[in-house]
């Protein structure tokens, strides 16, 4: 399985730049994406950030500077980051990175608004939530 559908584009390489702190992907389509490790960490799929529903998802902050310890390969459909703040459960789905590429722009300006809708800034420590753990992981 490539993409999640037939028809999805995939990544023909996959470059992580350490000192920029990106993670460059071509895709099967001509798409050439360099996507920041900051916006790949707010945006990780996984229920830590996403949370298990709409309107459950938790803005991250204090991630600018994070950076990829490893980069694993998951079947032939995705890949799952190792963050250096110790994030590790999100996998990035193949039609999950293709669309953080494509919608980076919109994707950063959400991002921004979120941060300012709470009065928070991008470098500001995440908050330790209180008697909020999830018992699924």
């Amino acid at each position: 399985m490539a993409g999640l559908t037939a028809d999805s584009p995939t990544p023909l390489a996959l470059v992580v730049h350490a000192q920029s702190r990106v993670l460059q992907i071509q895709f099967s389509d001509g798409s050439d994406f360099s996507l920041p490790f900051e916006l790949m960490r707010v945006y990780s799929p996984s229920a830590e950030v996403q949370g298990h529903g709409p309107g459950q998802e938790v803005l991250q902050t204090g991630k600018r500077g994070v950076t990829l310890q490893a980069l694993e390969p998951v079947g032939n459909y995705a890949v799952k980051p190792v963050f250096s703040d110790g994030h590790d459960s999100g996998l990035f789905s193949w039609d999950y990175l293709y669309f953080l590429g494509s919608q980076q722009a919109s994707l950063w300006a959400k991002y921004l608004a979120r941060l300012q809708d709470a009065g928070v800034q991008r470098d500001d420590a995440m908050p330790v939530a209180a008697g909020s753990a999830c018992a699924s992981h």
